[in-house]
């Protein structure tokens, strides 16, 4: 997750780290990390409103609340649950302006099992079919 920050308007974007196999691996230690691509990137009202979230994210990866600042360059490392439910929020509250389901998301976020939490950010993520998951997710927990 990287802290990116306009003069007017913080914005945050997630980006996934990819693992290869073993066995598509050139070395053991990389000289650079791979690419990270991008998976979403959310700022002004929508990420006020969910900091919270944020907030939690980092401190179940071992970071302060201090350690977000508008001065970080140095991307921080989530863990995997943390990402996942980081990137679920931020993919399915992206769009939304009303606040009142950014907090119907949030809250039914939340609420999910690990396993549904993995289970919608594959399907929110992957495949031609991932902006069509978004929205069903959108539907599921804030009747878009």
């Amino acid at each position: 997750m990287r802290w990116q920050s306009n003069h007017t308007a913080y914005n945050l974007a997630l980006h996934q780290r990819l693992v290869e196999p073993p066995s598509a691996q050139q070395t053991l230690y990389r000289e650079t990390p791979p690419d990270m691509p991008r998976v979403v990137e959310v700022g002004g009202s929508v990420l006020r409103a969910v900091s919270d979230q944020v907030l939690d994210a980092l401190k179940r990866s071992g970071y302060r609340a201090t350690d977000l600042s508008a001065n970080r360059r140095e991307p921080f490392a989530l863990s995997e649950e943390a990402g996942v439910r980081l990137g679920l929020l931020f993919l399915a509250i992206k769009p939304i302006t009303k606040m009142t389901r950014v907090e119907a998301i949030s809250h039914g976020l939340r609420a999910m099992t690990s396993e549904e939490a993995y289970y919608w950010y594959s399907k929110c993520t992957t495949g031609p079919t991932a902006d069509r998951a978004q929205k069903a997710l959108r539907v599921l927990l804030a009747d878009e």
